[in-house]
């Protein structure tokens, strides 16, 4: 079980994944990279425009842009022009809650979710736009305000690394189960319209409420889910033994037992295509990872797989 080790995570670690994270966009101007490229074009908006000025028409000018009225007025036609929104607010969630503290392989859901809210604020910073985030555990909601600034995406990172290294088998359980909709609701307060809004989170505890926030986040702002899971969810072994643990209690499962094996792969795999039912009916767009997997390596196969789908 975890043969790397990568349980917990440094800042140092989240701040060299810099160079990995270039080359990647969740927007479309980097189609081989891109959500809007594939089948999620009509779910992300990207950027806004930004009224700049009326000007005669010219040849090849889109009709869609014509004024009406402009044009009406002086007797010719006249074109509305944009800008694009310059400096656009993100906003990474990193879940480290307790049910985040696991994993089978390479690594612990909590370290992998650091490691991709780290990759995508680092997507954010290297487009131009403002880095900011929640990173919330058990017990707390930790904010970063958006701000264009390096020493802004450190700050966002050092909150994750001291939430991530504060986590224990020893902790006790979570005491707040609607911890995540608490944060999604911390969201809501903060990000008004046209935010980017990335959500990386193994989702548990996600409900009926879960999923009426994340519509009220995507009625104004592009959203997007990165779920954090563990290979055990979809391939339970027919051999050996699992340790699970309960705050303080540890219990040796003999999975090879029928009687332990079918309930325990039922409940993995249903809780997680529950959740994958729930994303899929807020219209967030849903990407996938695996905590056996480099979170750099899934993300670049995960956007240039969404890109290769383009009709």
């Amino acid at each position: 079980m975890n043969t790397d080790g990568l349980v917990y995570v440094s800042l140092a670690q989240l701040m060299a994944l810099e160079f990995k994270a270039r080359g990647l966009s969740f927007l479309a101007r980097q189609p081989r990279a891109s959500l809007l490229a594939g089948a999620h074009a009509s779910r992300l908006r990207g950027r806004g425009l930004n009224f700049d000025e009326l000007r005669r028409y010219q040849p090849g000018d889109d009709l869609r842009h014509l004024d009406w009225r402009a044009s009406m007025r002086t007797g010719k036609p006249v074109v509305r022009t944009f800008t694009e929104e310059r400096d656009r607010p993100a906003l990474i969630l990193v879940d480290q809650r307790m049910s985040m503290f696991f994993g089978s392989h390479r690594s612990f859901k909590s370290a992998l979710a650091a490691e991709l809210g780290a990759l995508a604020a680092w997507m954010v910073f290297h487009a131009g736009d403002r880095v900011g985030g929640l990173v919330f555990n058990d017990q707390r909601i930790d904010s970063v305000t958006p701000l264009r600034s390096r020493a802004r995406v450190e700050a966002l990172f050092s909150r994750m690394v001291e939430q991530n290294q504060a986590l224990q088998a020893s902790n006790p359980d979570a005491q707040n189960d609607n911890q995540l909709d608490k944060a999604l609701q911390r969201c809501l307060a903060l990000a008004g319209h046209d935010h980017l809004i990335c959500i990386v989170s193994d989702f548990a505890g996600a409900s009926e409420l879960t999923l009426q926030l994340l519509r009220r986040l995507t009625a104004h702002n592009d959203v997007i889910a990165l779920l954090a899971y563990d290979p055990l969810a979809l391939n339970l072994p027919r051999n050996g033994k699992v340790l699970v643990t309960q705050g303080d209690l540890q219990v040796e499962l003999a999975i090879n037992q029928r009687r332990v094996h079918q309930p325990l792969g039922d409940f993995l795999s249903g809780r997680l295509d529950d959740v994958s039912t729930l994303l899929r009916r807020s219209q967030v767009p849903l990407l996938s990872f695996s905590t056996a997997m480099d979170a750099a390596a899934q993300l670049r196969a995960e956007l240039g797989k969404t890109a290769r789908a383009r009709p």
